[in-house]
Formats: structure tokens, C-alpha cells, sequence
């Protein structure tokens, strides 16, 4: 089975802008994400420096995306909710070492279903689960 490679990608935007986060991630690919709500914390004297108005509330949306569409991801990011957008939304991405828990529910060997069924008096003998595809 090939390993496909992911990135996280997170995305800080003004509350009330995930939506938009996602519709934008999902134009470019993704497929789903995580929004977490959080506070802002810049001080007055970067607002005033930049010229800028911080709005406290924020949302961060985390999403899982394959390492080949990373950067189709961002850059719609930054066009649909970047800086220059309401959503004054930033993103940057890390890379994931491992991944489980994505796809179909990993294959149980046969050895450790006999060992359950022993320890059950009224289990069937275990069987190897063929269809489903081994996790490497």
C-alpha cells in the first residue's frame, strides 16, 4: 500500500469566517475540517502600527490535506479569506509524520481474534478479514 504523505493546514480568520475557510479548502480539494474558536491576543500598538482593527474572536480551522494539494489549498486560501478579505484570515501548514484513523477501519488479525474468542465460551472461530486492506 503506497503512503500517502499529508500537511495540516491551519487557518486563522475573524469569527464567523470557517464557513467560507471551508468552502474555499474544499474548492481546492479538501474534504472536511476542524474549527476551533480562540482569542486574538495583538496588542493596541499593532493595530495602530499596521493600521489595522483586531477583532478578539477568532476561529482556526485545521485540515488534514493530502501533501499534493497543499499548496492549491493555500493559495485559495489566501484569495477567499486572506488579509485583503473581511475574514482577515493567515495559514500556514506543518507536516504530519503519521496518520491513522483516515479510511476504511483497520484490519484485525486473525491471531487476535482467536485470542478474544478463546477468552469467550460462546464466540464462533475467528476468521481472517480478507476484504479489508492492511494498514502499514
Amino acid at each position: 500500500m503506497d503512503k500517502q504523505a499529508y500537511e495540516v493546514v491551519f487557518c486563522i480568520v475573524n469569527a464567523g469566517y470557517s464557513e467560507a475557510v471551508m468552502d474555499s479548502a474544499r474548492s481546492a480539494g479538501a474534504s472536511g475540517g476542524t474549527v476551533m474558536r480562540a482569542q486574538g491576543t495583538a496588542d493596541k500598538e499593532a493595530e495602530t502600527l499596521f493600521n489595522l482593527t483586531i477583532q478578539p474572536e477568532k476561529e482556526i480551522v485545521m485540515m488534514l490535506v493530502p501533501k499534493d494539494i497543499k499548496d492549491a489549498v493555500l493559495h485559495a486560501l489566501y484569495h477567499d479569506v486572506g488579509l485583503e478579505t473581511e475574514g482577515n484570515g493567515i495559514a500556514f501548514t506543518l507536516p504530519v509524520d503519521n496518520v491513522a484513523g483516515l479510511g476504511r477501519k483497520p484490519r484485525i488479525p486473525a491471531r487476535k481474534k482467536a485470542e478474544k474468542a478463546e477468552k469467550r465460551p460462546d464466540a464462533e472461530p475467528a476468521q481472517e478479514n480478507a476484504d479489508q486492506p492492511k494498514i502499514e
